[in-house]
């Protein structure tokens, strides 16, 4: 399992549609392409939400960005995570 980011930008339809309801529908897809949402946070600034999610590959990643998009009308771009403890293992050589 990897873990992703995923950068959310609402567009006018997607903040019509903001409930729980919703969230919980999004949290279905992950859950169907064999991931999970870890966390969620609504932001200030440049980026509107941000979900950390775990998901089996690059090609769930992108099916979910797609699907959630769909779903909910906010538009995600969507990157690759790994701890700082990852990254410094991988030049501790």
């Amino acid at each position: 399992m990897a873990t992703y980011l995923m950068f959310g930008h609402y567009s006018s339809e997607g903040i019509k549609g903001i409930s729980a309801k919703r969230t919980d529908k999004a949290a279905a897809v992950l859950r169907r392409l064999g991931g999970e949402m870890k966390a969620g946070y609504a932001l200030l600034g440049d980026v509107d939400l941000v979900l950390v999610v775990d998901l089996p590959d690059n090609e769930a990643a992108m099916r979910a960005s797609v699907e959630l998009g769909k779903l909910t009308g906010i538009g995600f771009s969507t990157a690759p995570a790994i701890t700082v403890k990852e990254f410094d293992r991988l030049f501790a050589k």
